[in-house]
C-alpha cells in the first residue's frame, strides 16, 4: 500500500515537471525566459510550443499587438503667447521584449515613461508654432467666385498643399522616435495624433470674435461679387427684352404698313370700279362695313351714350 502511493507521489511529480517543461505562445503574444529574475537565450516571438527548465525558469508574457496610449490635455503657450489646451493620442508596440523588460518591465512603466517623452515632444513642438499652425489642417486660400483661371491652378495644386498640422505631428512623431532610439526601451511609436484643441478662456472669445469677423468679411466678398454678377444678368435681362420688343415692333409695323397698302389699294380699285359704273354690290358693302368700324372706333369710348333709330344707318352694323 505504501508502494503504490510512493508510485503515485513520483508520478503526479514527473506530470508536474513535464507540464512546467513546455509553454504556448499564441498570435498575439511574444515572451521572454527568466531564471532566478534575470532574463536569458532570446525572446519567443513566434507562436507555437516552446520548451524551458522546468521549476527553475519563469515565463513573461507581453502583448505583441498595436497598444494605445492616450495622454491628457495639458495648456501649452503657442509662439504667438496664446495658451490652448492639447490633447494628443498615440500608437505603440513592443519591438524588443528582452530590451523592454530590461528597461520597462511592464506596460504600466512603459506607459508612464511615454507619458514623459510624448507630452516633451508635444509642448516642444507647439511652443515654437503660431496658433494659425496648429489649428489649420491645410494652407488652402479662399478661390474668388469670378477668377477662373485662379480657381483651374488651385484646383490642380490643391491635392499637392500639406498644412502645418501634417508638419507639426511628423515632427512630433519624430522626435519621440529618435528619444526611444536613445534611451533603448524596446518600445516604437508608431504614430502620434491631435485629438483635440481647445482655446483658453481668457483669449477664447477673442479668438471667436476674429474668427466671426474673418468670416463675415468672407461672406461680404461673396455677397458683393454675386450682385455684380446679378446686376450683369440683369443687364443681359434687360437688353435681350428691348431686342425682343424692337423686332416685335418692326414686325408689327411691316404688317400695319402692308395692310394699310392693302387697303388704299383696295379702296383705289373700288374707286375706279365705282367711276366706271362697274362697282361689285359686295365690294360696295365691305367698304361700308369697313368705314362704319373706323367710325365706331373714332366715336365710342367708356363713357359714350347715343340714341338712335332703327332704321339709322348707323345703327345697321351695330344689330
Amino acid at each position: 500500500m505504501k508502494k503504490n502511493t510512493s508510485l503515485n507521489i513520483i508520478f503526479i511529480l514527473i506530470l508536474i515537471v513535464i507540464s512546467n517543461s513546455f509553454f504556448i505562445i499564441n498570435e498575439k503574444e511574444q515572451a521572454i525566459v527568466t531564471q532566478f529574475g534575470k532574463p536569458i537565450g532570446d525572446a519567443k516571438v513566434n507562436p507555437g510550443l516552446h520548451w524551458k527548465l522546468p521549476l527553475v525558469q519563469t515565463i513573461i508574457k507581453f502583448d505583441k499587438r498595436i497598444l494605445e496610449w492616450d495622454g491628457a490635455a495639458n495648456e501649452i503657450p503657442t509662439k504667438d503667447n496664446k495658451y490652448i489646451f492639447v490633447d494628443t493620442f498615440a500608437r505603440w508596440s513592443i519591438s524588443n521584449p528582452l530590451q523592454f523588460y530590461k528597461s520597462a518591465r511592464n506596460e504600466a512603466l512603459a506607459q508612464s515613461r511615454l507619458d514623459d517623452i510624448i507630452d516633451g515632444a508635444v509642448r516642444d513642438e507647439i511652443s515654437n508654432r503660431n496658433m494659425e499652425e496648429i489649428i489649420r489642417f491645410t494652407d488652402r486660400s479662399m478661390e474668388s467666385y469670378d477668377d477662373e483661371e485662379k480657381k483651374q491652378s488651385a484646383a490642380g495644386t490643391e491635392s499637392a498643399a500639406v498644412g502645418a498640422r501634417l508638419d507639426i505631428l511628423q515632427d512630433i512623431l519624430i522626435n519621440v522616435q529618435s528619444k526611444l532610439v536613445e534611451l533603448d526601451m524596446g518600445i516604437e511609436v508608431l504614430d502620434v495624433q491631435i485629438k483635440r484643441i481647445d482655446y483658453n478662456k481668457q483669449v477664447q472669445q477673442k479668438l471667436f470674435d476674429r474668427m466671426i469677423s474673418e468670416q463675415n468679411m468672407i461672406a461680404e466678398k461673396y455677397r458683393a461679387q454675386g450682385q455684380g454678377k446679378k446686376q450683369e444678368i440683369l443687364g443681359l435681362q434687360i437688353q435681350e427684352e428691348k431686342t425682343i420688343l424692337s423686332e416685335a415692333y418692326k414686325k408689327a409695323q411691316k404688317v400695319r404698313g402692308d395692310a394699310d397698302a392693302y387697303a388704299i389699294k383696295t379702296y383705289s380699285r373700288a374707286y375706279e370700279q365705282r367711276k366706271k359704273g362697274k362697282i361689285d354690290s359686295d365690294a360696295v358693302e365691305f367698304y361700308e362695313f369697313l368705314k362704319s368700324l373706323d367710325a365706331y372706333e373714332s366715336v365710342f369710348d367708356s363713357s359714350t351714350r347715343l340714341i338712335l333709330s332703327t332704321d339709322s344707318e348707323f345703327f345697321k352694323y351695330l344689330k
